[in-house]
């Protein structure tokens, strides 16, 4: 559990973000990997982590998921989500957040990186805000600015784009449909 000035810290570095990005296994997934018998890769995705990056894209904030694998289904689930800036199969993703930030004409201070493993602490040290789940790996977690308490593909994401969300003031507007629905 971060102290109060590790998490005012987070806060601060999240209030600027105006892109985030995800790798994929043990982030948006649980970092299984299933196969059928005809070699097609199968991934499953939580649906409480779509609408958390919903919920960034619809305040303002870009999306991106930069990978090191390549399958067809994450490519799916980036269309249904509305990701338009999706890299696979990247063998070094702080080059490729380069280039988008580059393609954007956005900063590192302006970006975010949600990763597990230490594959992935070069982009996520160079952003300004960085974000793994709870069951990543423990040098990972010494390096990211928020540990969340859910886990790769149960919600780990969702908890992260909410909490940037609320960093940024923005929380309280993407929840507001959904409780207006309510009646109370």
């Amino acid at each position: 559990m971060p102290d109060d000035s590790e998490h005012d810290d987070a806060r601060a570095r999240a209030r600027r973000i105006k892109l985030m990005a995800f790798d994929v296994d043990g982030v948006l997934s649980d970092g299984s990997l299933f196969y059928s018998d005809s070699g097609i890769e199968i991934k499953a995705f939580n649906t409480l982590d779509g609408l958390g990056l919903k919920m960034l894209q619809q305040a303002g904030i870009r999306v991106a998921i930069i990978t090191g694998r390549r399958a067809r289904c994450v490519e799916l689930r980036a269309q249904d989500l509305g990701i338009q800036h999706l890299y696979q199969a990247v063998d070094n993703k702080l080059d490729c957040m380069r280039s988008l930030l580059a393609e954007l004409g956005l900063a590192a201070d302006d970006a975010g990186y949600m990763g597990d493993d230490v594959l992935d602490l070069p982009v996520m040290t160079a952003c300004a805000f960085s974000a793994t789940p709870g069951d990543s790996h423990v040098l990972v977690q010494r390096y990211a600015a928020l540990t969340t308490a859910r886990h790769g593909g149960r919600g780990a994401v969702r908890e992260a784009c909410e909490f940037i969300l609320d960093a940024q003031d923005k929380l309280a507007a993407a929840l507001a449909p959904y409780l207006t629905m309510t009646g109370r």
